[in-house]
């Protein structure tokens, strides 16, 4: 007979039981898929559930007797209780979650896309669930009618578009994978149709009805910031500072860029950037580039013994004929964190199709976009290899902690947990600046990481100064397009998104500092510092905040 569970091991359990049930999209993305058929319960009955349950596991945490907790665990019920603290604030806030047009329709159609992403299941029982899910949407959507009283006028119109993409894929992406996919149920047709006409009269309420309503009310107010920031990053940094410390990294990345572009000969470094658009493969040559540049990477951090490579496959294979329609206008990532319970032999790496069908011209535009810098630099670095895959392989299959092995998994709109940012984003970007280091990017190359560098900084800044009211949305866009060079539409766009996520922008900056900073203090105090056992060991702990990593491994070091 086992060792019975002790009571934070069993509250735990407790914890996870809960997160599921109320998040079955997000499960489903991890790779639980006991919730698979099911979408979540944002009525008033399901909201008061979720509170209910919040407030149970609160107090469960709160009296747990006296037991020794492995550093694991301890790190767990701290960032758990985090969770919950932030959780409670969306959960009940009027600026947030279910007052969010853009969760429902994010929810709903991702809901049926994740179950088509990855073979994590015979065909016929991802299909009996996605048509589960299906019949469900008008129900949900109907919530969201009920629930919805104003919104900002950019989320209502993002979630618009989401509902385009919802249609292009229930309507014109269910066809194809009926053709091309072998999907036979009888009822998926139907079932696609349902959520399509659903979809279709949520649009009709958002732009006839809602918009009418809309506000301009994009702040979470400094209260939820320093919540995010406390509780969610667990950093010791109030909001202002953090704001300062920014433009104080913009300055720098801004004289930094100037003087490259001057080596390279260019007026300005605007104008060294636009060349890079005209280095790109040949269509012929774009997909192999991909794995080319990636056996390149993987190459050169071997030799630089930067960190333990594992064997993790990756295929760099074009977006799915079913979703081509809709990934425009939806959050569809070219790369997704893997589920980190699913073990699929392969990850597919869905990249931007360029076929030999499609006119010269777009063939062209879509080369210029994709061009060699943004399949090494994004794609590759920071995606595909060093950064966010080989993290994710060492939360999934070497954290202690049970939260840092699922916290960082891409999910509807944003991560599984909120802890996850600054170690998954930070890495990321810490892992371009080691590829930079080692002499693996080219001069043109390292200005557009330096670019990286200012539009991070940035994106910082402009976090905080939305959230804070101290800018409205038109500003923060206007900020970008001034200072880095960022179109129109670009700028709107990351505005909207640093809207829709508090604190979730400087998750960039201060995990990739943060990270720097470990680094140079153990390099100063350890004896014989090796980079890449240093790395290992970071990444051991898995997608949990870097500034609880650093403080565990200066206490041993």
């Amino acid at each position: 007979m086992g060792t019975p569970a002790s009571a934070f091991s069993a509250a735990l359990e407790a914890f996870f039981a809960w997160y599921y049930r109320a998040n079955p999209v997000n499960a489903t993305f991890i790779g639980v898929h006991e919730h698979d058929h099911r979408l979540p319960d944002l009525s008033e009955r399901g909201v008061a559930d979720t509170i209910s349950g919040m407030d149970a596991l609160r107090a469960r945490f709160r009296d747990l007797p006296p037991e020794p907790l492995t550093q694991a665990e301890a790190l767990d019920r701290t960032l758990v209780e985090g969770f919950l603290d932030i959780h409670q604030w969306e959960i009940t806030s009027t600026h947030s979650y279910r007052h969010n047009p853009c969760v429902y329709s994010g929810e709903a159609v991702f809901g049926v896309i994740a179950l088509f992403l990855r073979p994590f299941a015979p065909l016929a029982t991802r299909v009996d669930a996605a048509v589960e899910r299906m019949m469900a949407i008008p129900a949900f959507l109907a919530q969201a009618k009920q629930t919805i009283a104003t919104a900002p006028r950019a989320w209502i119109e993002r979630a618009s578009r989401d509902c385009n993409g919802a249609l292009a894929f229930f309507e014109d992406g269910a066809e194809i994978l009926i053709r091309d996919d072998g999907v036979r149920n009888p009822r998926f047709r139907a079932a696609a149709g349902v959520a399509a006409n659903a979809f279709r009269e949520f649009r009709a309420y958002l732009e006839d009805d809602l918009l009418a309503r809309a506000t301009d009310a994009y702040a979470c107010g400094d209260a939820a910031l320093d919540l995010y920031i406390r509780r969610g990053h667990f950093i010791d940094m109030p909001a202002g500072e953090i704001s300062a410390w920014a433009e104080e990294r913009m300055a720098a990345a801004e004289t930094h860029l100037q003087g490259s572009a001057s080596q390279l000969g260019a007026a300005s470094w605007r104008e060294a950037l636009a060349g890079l658009a005209d280095r790109h493969p040949a269509p012929e040559r774009y997909y192999t580039r991909y794995d080319e540049v990636w056996q390149a990477a993987r190459a050169a951090a071997k030799t630089h013994r930067l960190v333990t490579w594992p064997e993790y496959p990756i295929r760099y294979v074009p977006q799915p004929a079913w979703a081509r329609g809709a990934a425009p206008s939806l959050y569809f990532l070219f790369y997704r964190a893997p589920a980190a319970f699913d073990r699929v032999p392969i990850v597919d790496y869905l990249v931007t199709p360029i076929e030999p069908g499609m006119p010269p011209e777009e063939q062209r535009r879509r080369l210029r976009a994709t061009n060699d810098s943004v399949i090494k630099l994004n794609h590759v670095v920071h995606h595909g290899g060093l950064g966010h895959h080989v993290q994710n392989w060492n939360a999934y299959h070497r954290a202690e902690s049970r939260v840092g092995r699922m916290a960082a998994v891409d999910c509807a709109t944003r991560i599984a947990m909120f802890c996850g940012g600054t170690m998954a984003e930070g890495w990321a970007c810490y892992a371009t600046d080691l590829m930079d280091e080692v002499g693996f990017l080219e001069p043109l190359e390292r200005i557009s990481q330096a670019h990286a560098r200012l539009r991070m900084a940035t994106r910082a800044l402009v976090d905080v100064r939305l959230h804070q009211g101290a800018w409205t949305l038109d500003q923060a866009a206007a900020y970008y397009r001034e200072r880095v060079g960022m179109s129109a539409d670009t700028a709107h766009s990351e505005a909207v998104k640093n809207s829709l996520f508090p604190a979730t922008a400087l998750m960039y900056l201060t995990g990739t500092e943060q990270i720097h900073r470990l680094r140079r203090d153990l390099t100063a105090s350890t004896p014989g510092f090796d980079l890449r056992r240093f790395h290992d060991k970071f990444l051991s702990h898995g997608s949990v905040p870097v500034s609880l990593v650093a403080k565990a491994m200066q206490a041993k070091d």
